[in-house]
């Protein structure tokens, strides 16, 4: 349950980032809504998986998937550069997270 919470937390944040990005581009009070929306379920999620969870281990992979899904999402939906040493340190973060659930 812990890991199930903790990934959905991360998802959150990456759409709470998402949201930010979609701010600049559509200033609306739905954005506005929706980003702090992602942003409170993220923080709700990551205190019941750090409740069983280590709280170093606990956060590394909420940021890691926070930080790779945001920059994922800022290629796909914003164009961003897709130059293959962006990619190689993304795929390196994944794979430090994968790292830290299988230690």
């Amino acid at each position: 349950m812990a890991w199930f919470a903790l990934i959905l937390a991360g998802l959150c944040e990456m759409m709470g980032v998402f949201m930010i990005g979609k701010m600049y581009q559509v200033r609306n009070w739905q954005s506005a809504l929706y980003m702090i929306l992602f942003f409170t379920a993220s923080f709700f999620l990551l205190s019941i998986a750090m409740k069983t969870l280590p709280m170093g281990t606990a956060y590394a992979i909420w940021t890691g998937i926070g930080a790779a899904g945001g920059a994922i999402l800022g290629m796909v939906a914003y164009g961003e550069s897709k130059d293959w040493k962006r990619i190689l340190f993304i795929a390196m973060i994944l794979s430090a997270t994968i790292g830290l659930k299988l230690i």
